[in-house]
């Protein structure tokens, strides 16, 4: 009996399980699209049918595979000469010359973005963006190198085991339109790995000018392999599914949105690929009743300078301070609106609205979104299992108050409806502190703005994503995740007594 067969067409209706006892049906696009060669990834989690045509199911193979040989090769290359290639890549992207080709072709795709109603909050390379970039890769230029870095010497009798660091393999991106984190993703080089990366459509212009007149420059300039950082050269998602379906990879990272995050991270882990995922954030502020109203007014002002996962998502007033703190609260967020020259919004929870002047929720202000600018009140209601939406703006800071008994009440909502990703608790009770700490379920936790969660800015090594706990705590690392993280264990012996046994 035939038990397997090339699956080169698929029917309108046609069943496909998942899951183990459910079921799905392709639909007429799917099976008009799908062509011999072509394949078809079943996520096991949800039952959605990702097409993969052969062209970019070849395109990500190679890619692979050119990742592959570059790591094997990389393990004959030296410390120095890394090093070289990152302060290589960065003097390339602080020569002027050379940089206007591609801040040009982020223009184009800002303005291409921007013509389709996409967000670009992320997608424009600033000056900073660029000064990062470049700060970053000489944070990896100047990082001891740590390929076979000593970890753990056991000795024996007549023998000795060593544990040493060591490179883990090929790792595969995919992140969202942010060109920042293609010199980021460069880290894993640091410590002997090779990587393939996917950048969404609205950034890939930028990501190929950046490889054509930085990165594959100083790769060649400093004698490693050219396919040690590769870019997927194609707008199409379908790349996305291939590279995290590929069992090559030796880890896999996705940034970008919720939503598809969760998506490619179910098809690695079917794959049997180990992911680390960064999608959903929103950072909570919780004021208790010690808080100072200098110290909150800062800490709302200045984790609303931009919208990114850190960016504060959600505030908890306790009810007791009320009376001065939602004032407070609402200039400061007037005042972070009017620092990007737009005006903001406030999400009201409706059991809290009684805390909130009436006219407010009448007033019409002029909100600036991806798709232009529109007049809508300056504040609105939610319900409650609506606090922990994280609110995706472009350019008028928005953020959801609930007023709460207690700060306990308030951690408790945070473990119930957040991503779980970053809270900071303004109080000057050091008990109060310490309980925040130890049940609030999250990996980072501070006493004023929530904007410090960065890997460069707070731990002064480029960061390739942070990692939320809504899917469980990670194992023995961080929920920073950089390049000189990217590791794995081997151990060797070294035997004294040829005679030795077990």
């Amino acid at each position: 009996m035939e038990s397997a067969r090339s699956l080169d067409a698929l029917q309108v209706g046609q069943l496909i399980p998942f899951g183990g006892d459910r079921v799905t049906f392709v639909t007429p696009e799917l099976a008009g699209a799908f062509e011999p060669g072509d394949r078809l990834v079943v996520v096991q989690d949800s039952g959605a049918l990702l097409h993969i045509p052969a062209r970019e199911h070849r395109l990500v193979r190679a890619d692979v595979q050119g990742a592959l040989d570059a790591f094997h090769q990389l393990a004959r290359t030296t410390d120095d000469e890394i090093s070289e290639f990152y302060e290589m890549f960065a003097r390339r992207l602080a020569d002027d010359e050379i940089f206007a080709a591609i801040a040009a072709a982020n223009d184009l795709d800002v303005a291409a973005a921007s013509s389709r109603g996409r967000s670009t909050t992320r997608l424009v390379l600033s000056p900073s963006m660029r000064a990062d970039m470049i700060a970053g890769l000489r944070v990896w230029r100047d990082a001891p190198g740590a390929r076979n870095e000593i970890t753990e010497v056991v000795e024996h009798d007549t023998w000795t085991v060593t544990a040493r660091r060591a490179p883990l393999g090929v790792v595969g991106f995919v992140f969202e339109g942010r060109p920042n984190v293609f010199a980021d993703a460069a880290g894993v080089l640091r410590t002997g790995n090779t990587a393939v990366l996917r950048i969404g459509s609205d950034a890939l212009g930028t990501a190929r000018a950046i490889v054509e007149r930085a990165l594959r420059p100083a790769l060649a300039q400093a004698g490693l392999p050219a396919a040690a950082v590769t870019l997927v050269d194609s707008p199409s998602r379908a790349t996305a599914w291939a590279l995290f379906d590929d069992r090559r990879l030796s880890l896999a990272v996705a940034r970008g949105s919720g939503e598809a995050v969760a998506q490619l991270g179910a098809v690695a882990r079917q794959a049997g690929v180990p992911v680390s995922l960064h999608g959903t954030g929103g950072a909570w502020l919780i004021a208790s009743s010690s808080a100072e109203i200098a110290r909150f007014a800062s800490s709302v002002i200045h984790s609303l300078d931009r919208k990114v996962c850190n960016t504060l998502n959600v505030c908890c007033i306790v009810a007791d301070r009320a009376d001065d703190l939602v004032p407070a609260l609402i200039e400061a967020v007037r005042a972070a609106g009017a620092a990007r020259g737009t005006t903001a919004r406030l999400h009201v929870e409706t059991a809290s609205a009684k805390h909130v002047p009436p006219h407010l929720f009448t007033e019409t202000v002029a909100v600036a979104r991806a798709e232009g600018v529109f007049a809508e009140p300056f504040a609105s209601e939610i319900s409650l299992d609506q606090i922990g939406t994280e609110w995706e703006w472009e350019g008028s800071p928005e953020v959801s108050l609930m007023v709460v008994a207690s700060v306990e009440e308030a951690i408790a909502l945070f473990n119930r409806f957040s991503a779980r990703l970053t809270a900071s608790l303004i109080s000057t009770d050091q008990d109060e502190q310490r309980a925040f700490y130890d049940t609030c379920d999250a990996p980072f936790i501070g006493n004023g703005l929530t904007r410090w969660v960065d890997g460069q800015f707070a731990l002064n090594r480029p960061e390739l994503g942070l990692s939320n706990w809504e899917g469980g705590r990670l194992f023995a690392r961080s929920a920073v995740l950089s390049g000189d993280s990217v590791f794995t264990v081997r151990l060797t012996a070294t035997i004294g007594d040829a005679g030795l046994r077990r």
